[in-house]
Parts: structure tokens; C-alpha cells; sequence
């Protein structure tokens, strides 16, 4: 298995293909299989590139609260790219890796060729309310363990969509989130959902981003479809497109239809036709 330093912490991390790189960020309820989907897409043009976030086995859980942080996503980011002698890439997140993605993009602009937003801005609307939620989540996992005190999360209203259209594929999802580490899923929750600002607090630095930006929304994420649509408003080189009844995942949701949109814009780009 192949693994890179992130200041110590050790990180796994899977290329499959050959091109221009293209790496994925998964979600808090996911990890580096999440984008098997995607992977057997775009790897036939691009070199893509997933990894597993820290706390996420088989990288490192680490126990230091400390080393857990929206700032570390990113710095991370920065890490693996340097490890693998990228330049530049285009960079695709959903969830947590979403807002990965977009801060990245804001700190490190020159080595983004594009950004695909998905699903991001969770607690945005509500903080107060997201924070005391996460806490409470986070308290269940430590507790219970991670298949207990994850079950209530993974049947919420913005997943029951996946589970209506395509059950296998949510069981999938399921039994890989029952998996994960309990320790890391709530020192992940703790330091970085629960600590990060509410994505409308960019708003200077959306309006001077330049990247050319790919948001992707499910109709039905209903915390994430302000956040969605604040980030159009306020990104001059951005473009939305919403998923009919769909929810959080919808990587795995509407996969052809998620894939397609990411392949029309970088289509887009590499033609000249992005404004």
C-alpha cells in the first residue's frame, strides 16, 4: 500500500490511470472506495488520485485533537501533491472534502486547474445547531462504537435518498461507514465540521477566486442548497448544477449524471468554453 508523510502522519493514498491529474476528497461518511465509481470514469483520460483522509484507516489515527483541522485537510492536500511531483491538478471534493477542496483552492490558486464543490456547506445555515449536533454524534461514536452510534447519521434525511434509489448501493455505503474507526470519525467531527466557519464568511475570498469552479448540488441536501447557491452568486468563474431528488451522496446516487456534469466541465475547460 502506498503512503506519504503528512508531518508525520502517515496517509494512504491509490492512482489509477494516466493524464492530467485529477484527485478526489472524500466525505466524512466516506472514504478513498467512495469514488469507485468515478475512478473507473475518469480514469481512462486522467491520472486520478484518491487517499484516505487522517483518522480514516488504513492512514494513521492519530490521538492528538490537535492534528484534526480544516486547515490540516489542506495542508494535506498540499502534502500529497508535492509527494507525487503535481504542479497542478483538478481537484473534486464532496462533504468534507468539498470545503477541502474550495479552501485549498483560495490558499493554494496556482496549484488548482479546477475545483468540483459537491455537497459542501453543512452548517452553514444553523452553526449553533450543527456544532451541538456534532457533538452529541461524535459523544455516540466514542460510547457506542462506530456501529451503534453511527446509525441514526447514515439514515438521516439526506441519505434516505441513496437508500431509495439504489439499496445495495447504501448498504455498501453502510457496512464501509460501520467500519471506519470511532475514534477518528470523532476527532474528525471535533476538529474539523465542528471547528470550521460557516462557508459565508468567504465571501471576500469567493469573489477574488479566478479558478474556474464546477458546484455540484442535490435538490434535496437541503443544508447545503443555500451554501450552493451563495457560491455561484459570489464566484465569478463558477457554475451550479443541481441533481433532481437527490441528496448528499449523490456521487453515488446519480453517478452517470455526476460524472457527466464533471466531464462537460473540464471538457469546458481544456476547449476554452468556461468563462
Amino acid at each position: 500500500m502506498p503512503y506519504f508523510s503528512a508531518n508525520g502522519t502517515n496517509l494512504f493514498y491509490e492512482i489509477t490511470g494516466t493524464g492530467t491529474p485529477l484527485l478526489f476528497s472524500h466525505e466524512f461518511a466516506g472514504d478513498y472506495t467512495s469514488w469507485d465509481l468515478q475512478v473507473r470514469h475518469f480514469s481512462r483520460k486522467y491520472q486520478v488520485i484518491t487517499y484516505n483522509a487522517r483518522g480514516y484507516p488504513p492512514s494513521d489515527v492519530p490521538d492528538d485533537p490537535a492534528l484534526y483541522s480544516q486547515d490540516q485537510s489542506v495542508e494535506d492536500i498540499k502534502l500529497l501533491l508535492n509527494h507525487l511531483n503535481i504542479d497542478q491538478a483538478y481537484l473534486c471534493g464532496l462533504s468534507m472534502g468539498g470545503s477541502a477542496i474550495l479552501n485549498f483552492g483560495i490558499k493554494y490558486p496556482n496549484m488548482a486547474k479546477a475545483l468540483i464543490v459537491a455537497s459542501a456547506g453543512s452548517g452553514s445555515d444553523d452553526p449553533e445547531q450543527f456544532r451541538k449536533s456534532g457533538g452529541t454524534l461524535a459523544d455516540a461514536l466514542l460510547s457506542n462504537g462506530m456501529a451503534n452510534g453511527i446509525q441514526q447519521y447514515a439514515t438521516g434525511p439526506t441519505r434516505i435518498q441513496l437508500r431509495r434509489k439504489d439499496p445495495k448501493t447504501w448498504d455498501d455505503f453502510y457496512q464501509g461507514l460501520c467500519s471506519h474507526s470511532a475514534q477518528g470519525s470523532a476527532l474528525t467531527f471535533r476538529g474539523i465540521q465542528m471547528k470550521r466557519e460557516s462557508l459565508y464568511t468567504l465571501e471576500s475570498d469567493l469573489k477574488n477566486m479566478t479558478i474556474p469552479t464546477l458546484i455540484i448540488i442535490g435538490d434535496e441536501d437541503y443544508p447545503c442548497v443555500n451554501p450552493a447557491i451563495f457560491m455561484k452568486q459570489h464566484i465569478p468563474s463558477s457554475g451550479l448544477s443541481v441533481l433532481p431528488q437527490s441528496g448528499h451522496a449523490i456521487n453515488l446516487e446519480d453517478p452517470d449524471l455526476f460524472n457527466q456534469a464533471i466531464q462537460h466541465f473540464i471538457s469546458s475547460i481544456e476547449n476554452g468554453a468556461w468563462v
